[in-house]
C-alpha cells in the first residue's frame, strides 16, 4: 500500500508542474528513483516492482500462512515452502521459510501436531544402478468441489543411491495388472531399470512366502520373468529394508497430498509431475546434501536396458497403453497421440520403421500417429496436431463469466488474475465460478467479489467459500426483516411491483379502468 502512495504522489506532484527535482525534494526521494517510476505506467510498476517485493517479501503473505497453519497444524514448514512456490511463485530460500514459520507459530500460538516417529537402522547406499524400492501407499484428501473425504492410492519409487523418485496415483485400489504397468512406466520414465527391486509382503505380487520358495501371482511373476530383474521380498516386521521408500511414501503424504484439494485424479496426476520436478526431486537431499535430479543423470546411465512390453499371444507386438495426457512411453521418451485418443485400459501397437515410431490401434488396423524417434531420453515428442486449441475458449469462457459480473473492474481484474496464477487450472476455477453465479444472489456475489478483490485471494474456491459464508449471514438478517411488519425487504420478490399489460393502460386512460 505504502508502495502504491509513493507512485501517486511522485505522478500528482508531476502533474501538478512541480519539477523532478521539486518532487524529489518534496517526497525525499533520489532524483533516479523518481525518473524511473515516472517512466512507469501503472501496469509496468505492478509488473516491475510490486510483483518482485511479493515474491521477496514473506510479510506480505503472513495472513494466509497463518490460515494455512490454523486449518492445518500438522503443516510442515518445507510444505509451506512448497505451495508459497506453487500457488505466488515465491522466491526466497527454504531456511527463510523454517525460520519465518517457527516465527508465526510462537507468535499466533500455533503448536505443531506431532506424530509417533519409527525408527531405522541407517544401511550403506548400494552402487548406482543397483537397487529400486517400491511401495504402495494410501491416504485421505478432500474432494473440493463437494467438500467430500476421498481415498487416493499410489505407487511410490526411489533409486536407492540417487533418491530419485517417482510415483503414479489412482481413485481406486491397484490390481496387479495396474501395478505392473506403473512399474513398466516408471522404468520407460527413467529410460531404464535397475537390477534389483525391493517390494513389501503384498497380495498384488505374492501369494505365499513359503518359506523363501515365494510363490508369485501370475500377472507379475509373467512381468518379472520378462524383465529380468531381480526381486527382494522384505520380511514381516523388517521395515528397515525398504526404510528410503518409507520415507518417501511418508514425503508423498506430508509435502504433496496432506492439506491439498482434490480437483481431479488427472489434475492430481498433473500436479504431482510439477511437485516432482520442483521440490521431489529438484531440491537438496536432507541426507545425501545433493539433488537428486542431479544424481539421477549420473545414475540414469548404470541402468539396464528396458525390454520392450510383448502381448503373449502376439510375441512380436509391442503395445503401450496411452495415459490421460493423451500420452505413449517408449524406450525413455513420451510421444503424443491426438487429443481424445484415451480411453481407460486403451492400448495401441507401436512398430519402429526407418527411425520413425508408428503408433497404430490394438488391432493394428490404422495409424493413428507417427513421430520421429528421439536419441535423448526424457523427451517429450509432440505433433503439433495433436494439441488442443484451448485458448479461444477460454477467451468465450472469461467474457461470458464477465458480463455475468456486469463487466465490473473488480471482475475483470479477478479472473485475469485467476488466469494468471492458475493458467492450467483456468477451466476448472471459471467453471466453479459459474456454478456459483448460478447458486447466489447479486448481493452476495457482490460481497464475495469484493472480498476477495480485498484479501488477493484469487481463487474460484476463496471466490465459493466467501459466497456461502455472506449467504449465511443473509439469513438471520432477512428473518429479522420478515418479523418486523413495517420494514420491507427489497431484496424479496414481494418488494416490487405487480407488472401490468400495456392495454390495462390504455383501458384506465379510456376511463375503463380500475
Amino acid at each position: 500500500m505504502k508502495r502504491w502512495q509513493m507512485y501517486n504522489s511522485i505522478h500528482s506532484l508531476k502533474n501538478a508542474g512541480f519539477s523532478k527535482r521539486q518532487v524529489s525534494k518534496k517526497l525525499g526521494l533520489d532524483n533516479r528513483t523518481v525518473t524511473k517510476y515516472l517512466s512507469m505506467t501503472p501496469e509496468e510498476y505492478e509488473e516491475r516492482v510490486l510483483k518482485r517485493e511479493r515474491r521477496t517479501n514473506l510479510e506480505l503473505y503472513e495472513g494466509i500462512v497463518v490460515d494455512w497453519l490454523k486449518q492445518h497444524p500438522d503443516m510442515t514448514a518445507a510444505q509451506v515452502y512448497d505451495w508459497l512456490q506453487e500457488h505466488y511463485q515465491v522466491n526466497v530460500a527454504e531456511r527463510t521459510v523454517r525460520r519465518y514459520v517457527e516465527k508465526l507459530r510462537e507468535k499466533h500460538e500455533i503448536p505443531k501436531a506431532k506424530e509417533p516417529q519409527r525408527q531405522y537402522e541407517a544401511i550403506p547406499d548400494p552402487p548406482m544402478g543397483q537397487q529400486m524400492q517400491v511401495d504402495i501407499g494410501e491416504i485421505w484428501v478432500t474432494e473440493a468441489y463437494q467438500r467430500k473425504r476421498i481415498k487416493l492410492y499410489f505407487t511410490a519409487t526411489v533409486l536407492s543411491n540417487s533418491r530419485y523418485k517417482w510415483g503414479e496415483w489412482y481413485t481406486r485400489p491397484l490390481t496387479t495388472k495396474q501395478f505392473v504397468q506403473s512399474l513398466q512406466t516408471c522404468f520407460e520414465y527413467m529410460g531404464g531399470m535397475p537390477k534389483q527391486l525391493v517390494f513389501d509382503q503384498d497380495r498384488l505380487l505374492a501369494v505365499d512366502e513359503n518359506y523363501g520358495d515365494i510363490i508369485y501371482t501370475k500377472d507379475f511373476e509373467q512381468y518379472r520373468l520378462s524383465s529380468g530383474f531381480e526381486v527382494y521380498l522384505c520380511r514381516s516386521a523388517d521395515p528397515e529394508s525398504k526404510g528410503r521408500t518409507e520415507a518417501v511414501v511418508k514425503y508423498f503424504k506430508g509435502n504433496f497430498a496432506k492439506n491439498r484439494m482434490f480437483m481431479g485424479i488427472d489434475i492430481w496426476n498433473e500436479e504431482f509431475e510439477d511437485w516432482l520436478r520442483r521440490t521431489g526431486n529438484g531440491k537438496q537431499h536432507n541426507i545425501t546434501k545433493k539433488v537428486p535430479a542431479e544424481v539421477f543423470e549420473q545414475e540414469r546411465l548404470f541402468l539396464k536396458p528396458i525390454p520392450s512390453t510383448k502381448k503373449y499371444m502376439h510375441e512380436d507386438t509391442i503395445t503401450r497403453y496411452v495415459h490421460k495426457n493423451n500420452t505413449i512411453f517408449y524406450e525413455g521418451n513420451r510421444y503424443s497421440v491426438p487429443f481424445g485418443t484415451y480411453e481407460p485400459g486403451l492400448q495401441v501397437c507401436l512398430k519402429v520403421e526407418e527411425g520413425r515410431l508408428i503408433i497404430s490401434n490394438e488391432f493394428g488396423d490404422y495409424v493413428i500417429a507417427e513421430h520421429e524417434l528421439s536419441k535423448n531420453k526424457g523427451e517429450l515428442v509432440v505433433n503439433n496436431n495433436h494439441k488442443r486449441d484451448t485458448s479461444e475458449r477460454i477467451n468465450d469462457l472469461q467474457a461470458s463469466l464477465l458480463t455475468r459480473f456486469n463487466g465490473s473492474e473488480d471482475a475483470e481484474l479477478f479472473l485475469g488474475r485467476i488466469r494468471t496464477l492458475k493458467s492450467r487450472y483456468t477451466r476448472d476455477q471459471f467453471a466453479l465460478i459459474g456454478k456459483t453465479l448460478d447458486k447466489y444472489r447479486n448481493t452476495v456475489i457482490d460481497s464475495a467479489l469484493k472480498y476477495c478483490i480485498t484479501h488477493s485471494l484469487y481463487s474460484a474456491v476463496e471466490f465459493k467459500n466467501a459466497a456461502e459464508y455472506y449467504d449465511s449471514r443473509r439469513e438471520p438478517e432477512h428473518e429479522e426483516i420478515c418479523e418486523n411488519p413495517h420494514v420491507i425487504d427489497f431484496t424479496t420478490a414481494a418488494a416490487f411491483s405487480k407488472k401490468r399489460a400495456l392495454s390495462a393502460y390504455d383501458q384506465a386512460a379510456k376511463g375503463g379502468g380500475e
